[in-house]
């Protein structure tokens, strides 16, 4: 039997919440709710969308947790990404993907 790929652990973490769909946008493995994108695969880690103060907070207080610029662009103040090297272990970060899903279905206000 084939070792689960990146992707494959994080569509199991991430599918399971309500109204999740997926779909590629370039090179990017995407996630959306309401037809807008919350958080994607990039590299080594999950990019996600939150308020911008909690994004702030969590740069300075998780080591694992970097601004989000996928293929080199530039930040913003919304988007962080929370690098893993398991991908298995977003799990942990369940309740940070329900903030931003929720954050994203109100329209991101």
């Amino acid at each position: 039997m084939k070792a689960p790929t990146r992707q494959s652990q994080i569509d199991a973490v991430l599918l399971k919440l309500p109204g999740v769909t997926t779909r590629k946008i370039k090179a990017l493995h995407a996630y959306f709710v309401s037809d807008r994108m919350f958080a994607c695969i990039s590299g080594n880690g999950v990019g996600l969308r939150l308020p911008a103060a909690m994004a702030r907070e969590l740069q300075f207080s998780r080591d694992n947790v970097v601004p989000f610029q996928p293929a080199g662009l530039g930040a913003t103040r919304e988007w962080i990404q929370i690098d893993r090297a398991d991908a298995a272990d977003y799990e942990k970060d369940l309740e940070l993907f329900r903030q931003s899903l929720e954050f994203v279905k109100a329209g991101g206000r």
